[in-house]
């Protein structure tokens, strides 16, 4: 028995379509899992940058110039979503008064928008986890099934010979073992990867919600806005008796 027997290639030229697209399978699930799982690390890695950047929102003089601590383009930055969102909800609310909306309160109003902007940030987090879920819990299974075709195959050998011959079923149940390896060496990324993508995007939900309830109390007291409204208008002072623009 030469030990060419067990490598890959020989075991990938002795196998059956069965094998092959079992095979096939499980490396269409491992390349989908580890896009995702690139991905999505990539994403959460930037939301918790941009969370630190929405406490700093808070530091800022006027509402614009927070904004502007928010980079990133909107949909891909939960918290500048949600800024804006806030912003144009209350601005809607207080243009429209004659909507049938309009006879809600801005408390009110301001609470579904924001709610949501939260749930559109979530699922966009959360887009493609499935996938990892679904991944994780399959593979195994796929990589079971070509077990049992690989033993399946050690039989027919065994039955052909006529004897349980080393040489006729160490190819068989070394593609078994194959198979059982490759759908564990799927599985364990996507289950691990899954647990922790989901327990980081928790985190930023976390944030965002604070970050919304900060957004409404700045809205709802009103004292806020009307001094960014202030500061925005020209102020006026008479100087010689005609009134002139001051700032």
């Amino acid at each position: 028995m030469q030990p060419q027997q067990f490598s890959l290639s020989h075991l990938w030229a002795q196998g059956d379509f069965v094998t092959h697209a079992i095979a096939l399978i499980l490396l269409v699930m491992s390349i989908s899992s580890w896009y995702v799982i690139v991905t999505h690390t990539l994403r959460l890695v930037a939301n918790r940058r941009r969370a630190a950047a929405a406490h700093d929102f808070w530091h800022a003089h006027r509402f614009d110039e927070g904004l502007a601590q928010l980079t990133g383009k909107t949909q891909d930055n939960p918290f500048r979503l949600l800024a804006l969102e806030s912003q144009a909800a209350v601005a809607h609310h207080r243009d429209n008064q004659a909507d049938l909306h309009g006879q809600l309160s801005l408390n009110d109003w301001l609470i579904s928008s924001l709610n949501g902007a939260i749930e559109e940030g979530t699922e966009r987090m959360q887009r493609g986890l499935s996938l990892l879920a679904s991944v994780g819990s399959t593979a195994p299974f796929v990589g079971l099934f070509g077990t049992v075709w690989g033993i399946y195959h050690a039989l027919i050998g065994i039955s052909a010979a006529g004897a349980a011959s080393i040489d006729k079923i160490a190819g068989p149940v070394g593609e078994a073992l194959v198979m059982t390896a490759f759908g564990l060496a799927v599985a364990i990324p996507a289950v691990l990867a899954y647990n922790a993508l989901v327990r980081g995007n928790r985190a930023v939900v976390g944030k965002l919600n604070r970050f919304a309830q900060d957004l409404h109390a700045y809205f709802v007291t009103g004292a806020p806005v009307a001094r960014d409204q202030a500061q925005a208008k020209p102020q006026l002072a008479v100087v010689n008796g005609q009134p002139k623009h001051v700032g």
